[in-house]
């Protein structure tokens, strides 16, 4: 005789996450993945900002792991499938789309967009509270370790400048691959800032730029010219997302409280990286800058307003004007994803948990 359902234990049915509980595409998660999508390509340009804590914010975190895994797996759902689908297209659109003006955004207001992505990021709280209630201690020490990451992290992120000067060569860029995709998937984790660490990020960018440039001149020989760091870079990025995103399923489905408690940790520690009043320090004469020796030759060159988004940031004092829309603008951040995320509850379903009596 078969054992009835009520026999399986307590912890297996709140912690087992199967494909097969897996719902719908509905329009209202799919508008959750657009948007969710769309934020993740346009903070993964710039160097500090998590891909995957706006995946978190929108509340789409779980599915879009379970997702990933479930495709490296070869268990493939229609649902699945089409998640997977509309974030990647937002991202690649929002990157498309809107990376140039980003960029001059960053350069020009660096402050405004900041206090904005800071806002963006901490309207995800509320959700990741809401998954981790009720409060244990494995929660608790999650959220505590999940913290002391991100801010060790954002005290890192000064010495990333100092690193342009590693070795490219396919295993370094490989490993890049690795961790740029990791730090997609990982929240609180920004993919540039890890290239910029490896010293990666320059010859990475360049090899991009000029190979879609040269696609969009079809120019065949220019493509293949940078198949030398795309072929190592895209296999560091497969192997990455295989097991990044298979080591995050696990965990999630055996230790979820803890889990989720390191998501909010790293989420609600994360603007300490993203701190909006420092401004841009033109390179000078005898300084070093992108690996070059600035001299009266190449300073104009060095010192355009083009290079901005390079130079070496320094804190300044915010006037009462600038101090208030910094406020303002991490408020609107904050309901503008407060919104998204509560559009359409939970990322996923959890079955209840049965009574032992």
């Amino acid at each position: 005789m078969s054992p009835s359902p009520e026999a399986v234990p307590n912890d297996e049915q709140t912690a087992s996450l199967t494909s097969e509980l897996t719902p719908a595409l509905t329009p209202a998660l799919a508008f959750r993945a657009a948007i969710g999508g769309a934020m993740m390509g346009l903070a993964n340009l710039v160097p500090g900002i998590s891909g995957g804590t706006m995946l978190v914010a929108v509340g789409i975190y779980r599915r879009f792991i379970d997702a990933v895994s479930d495709l490296t797996r070869l268990r493939l759902s229609i649902a699945n499938l089409a998640l997977l689908a509309v974030v990647a297209l937002a991202a690649l659109v929002a990157i498309g789309a809107l990376s140039g003006l980003i960029a001059q955004a960053l350069v020009d207001f660096r402050w405004a967009m900041f206090s904005l992505f800071i806002g963006l990021t901490l309207g995800g709280a509320p959700l990741l509270l809401r998954m981790t209630r009720p409060f244990n201690r494995a929660a608790y020490a999650g959220v505590a370790a999940g913290a002391l990451a991100m801010l060790a992290l954002a005290l890192l992120q000064g010495t990333a400048a100092d690193a342009g000067g590693a070795q490219s060569n396919w295993l370094m860029l490989g490993i890049a691959g690795m961790a740029g995709a990791s730090a997609m998937i990982l929240p609180g984790v920004s993919g540039a800032y890890l290239l910029l660490l490896l010293g990666q990020y320059e010859p990475i960018i360049h090899a991009i730029k000029d190979a879609v440039s040269a696609a969009t001149q079809l120019d065949l020989a220019g493509v293949l010219a940078q198949l030398g760091v795309i072929v190592p870079v895209g296999i560091g990025v497969v192997l990455g997302v295989v097991v990044v995103a298979n080591l995050l399923r696990f965990l999630l489905h055996r230790y979820e409280k803890a889990t989720i408690g390191v998501l909010l940790g790293l989420l609600l520690a994360a603007p300490a990286g993203l701190y909006p009043f420092r401004e841009g320090v033109p390179p000078q004469l005898g300084d070093v800058f992108e690996g070059q020796l600035v001299t009266e030759q190449n300073i104009a060159e060095l010192a355009a307003p083009k290079n901005a988004k390079d130079w070496s940031q320094r804190s300044f004092r915010p006037s009462p004007s600038q101090l208030g829309g910094s406020l303002g603008l991490i408020l609107a951040g904050f309901l503008v994803t407060l919104g998204i995320a509560r559009l359409g509850g939970d990322d996923r379903k959890r079955p209840e948990p049965r009574s032992s009596e």
